[in-house]
């Protein structure tokens, strides 16, 4: 059956297969797209996605690019799975995902970085891996790891490396990117940057603490709930042409966020957090500021937390070879698939795709 234009096995199919050619049954794009078919449908492991794809009725097998009578077991599928390169595989699920966006280019892309406790053994820690997703949606567009002899910082750069456009593009990251070395790598891309600013860079923070916030208004104040509590969000912007000591600095940020339990109205937590940026006045308003902030913190619950509770991330066996960073990125191609045709509900989703095998199909662009 010949490939469908847009669908995800035509993104899969510069793939490098790591296995030796001799003996091949099963294509990779094949095996693959069947895998993300199974976690989209809400399958965890190896042996699920193995028991998804022996259970599909035959036109669906047929459809997938495999015979009724001879299907990818079990342990094919875990062998190609552990051999993959996954920073091939998330860049080319990504640029499938930014393909089926209507925006060329995202306007905000989030650097993060996440534990994958489960892979951890007595002898070894835990595998780490670096994200960049686009904030509007939760699609992961790149993807890196962070191995024992290295850390984030170091791994900035070959991240955003894999994004073939950055320009006008707005990066935000956490306090420990708050670097000079990436904000001139973000300068030579031609992209702009809000960074957190925390304890990592004392004088700088201590700088930012000093400024007049007393004196200046709120430029912007929201409330949010969910997850059993009441936020209040209030965000003060200074222009900063001087005394901030820190490259192309243009505009400072203080967040303040109030947290209430809604079961115990009367106990407020508050928590002061500030911020630097290479935007100027006329480039982003107030709102549009808080907002790309706001959508930074908001990936955890968007991508983080979804791979977490509802495919059980953190408890996977899986630990050999490059299977804990695979399974991940096939986590994050079902979640960004799903995510694009406007699900809010991971969870509720997986069970609907999961009661008819055409449902998956469609979503991935398969015919």
């Amino acid at each position: 059956m010949s490939e469908t234009a847009g669908g995800l096995r035509e993104a899969l199919a510069g793939l490098p297969d790591p296995r030796a050619r001799r003996g091949v049954r099963h294509r990779l794009t094949v095996v693959v797209t069947a895998a993300v078919c199974a976690v989209v449908a809400g399958y965890r492991s190896y042996a699920a996605i193995a028991e998804w794809v022996a259970d599909v009725p035959a036109p669906t097998a047929l459809a997938l690019g495999m015979t009724p009578d001879r299907r990818p077991s079990e342990a094919m599928i875990r062998r190609l799975l552990q051999a993959m390169d996954p920073q091939l595989l998330t860049a080319a699920i990504g640029v499938w995902l930014a393909g089926r966006t209507t925006a060329a280019t995202p306007q905000a892309i989030a650097v993060d970085g996440k534990a994958l406790r489960g892979s951890r053994t007595p002898d070894t820690p835990a595998r780490h891996v670096m994200a960049a997703c686009d904030q509007a949606t939760g699609v992961v567009l790149g993807s890196i790891d962070v191995d024992g002899k290295t850390n984030e910082i170091t791994r900035f750069a070959p991240l955003l490396d894999q994004l073939a456009d950055l320009r006008n593009t707005v990066i935000t990251a956490d306090a420990l990117h708050c670097q000079r070395e990436h904000v001139t790598y973000l300068a030579q891309r031609g992209a702009h940057w809000i960074l957190t600013v925390k304890g990592n860079q004392p004088h700088l923070h201590a700088q930012l603490t000093a400024l007049p916030w007393r004196a200046v208004p709120d430029a912007t104040r929201d409330t949010d709930r969910g997850h059993g509590r009441r936020e209040i969000r209030s965000c003060k912007i200074l222009s900063i042409s001087t005394g901030i000591d820190f490259p192309n600095a243009a505009q400072a940020i203080q967040i303040r966020r109030r947290r209430r339990r809604l079961d115990q109205p009367k106990r407020f937590a508050t928590e002061t957090v500030y911020a630097i940026t290479d935007l100027r006045v006329h480039q982003a308003k107030p709102a549009q500021l808080a907002a790309w902030i706001r959508g930074h913190w908001s990936i955890e619950n968007k991508v983080h937390w979804v791979r977490d509770v509802t495919y059980d991330e953190d408890r996977s066996q899986i630990r050999t070879g490059t299977g804990p960073e695979v399974m991940a990125a096939l986590r994050n191609a079902a979640i960004g698939a799903l995510r694009l045709t406007g699900v809010t509900n991971i969870a509720a989703a997986n069970r609907h795709h999961a009661r008819d095998s055409t449902r998956p199909l469609a979503l991935l662009g398969i015919t």
